[in-house]
């Protein structure tokens, strides 16, 4: 292994979730936070969730014509 070249890695890295949830695993940054997790990610709830980052939907309904009733 080459000195010099590989960045430091922390055994214990703590991942927080906008959630709540936290959990520590190993990862080259000493402190993570994301916005969906395992525990509330609709794939692993079963769960449906909307989530409108920066007016997205907003902006494809404008694109396409849509009006907000005809979403349902």
């Amino acid at each position: 292994m080459k000195q010099g070249i590989h960045p430091e890695y922390h055994e214990k890295t703590v991942i927080k979730c906008a959630c709540g949830s936290a959990f520590e695993t190993g990862s080259t940054k000493e402190g993570l936070h994301v916005e969906i997790c395992s525990q509330c990610h609709p794939f692993f709830t079963g769960k449906q969730k909307f989530v409108d980052t920066g007016g997205r939907v907003e902006k494809f309904r404008k694109k396409f014509g849509l009006k907000e009733d005809a979403a349902q």
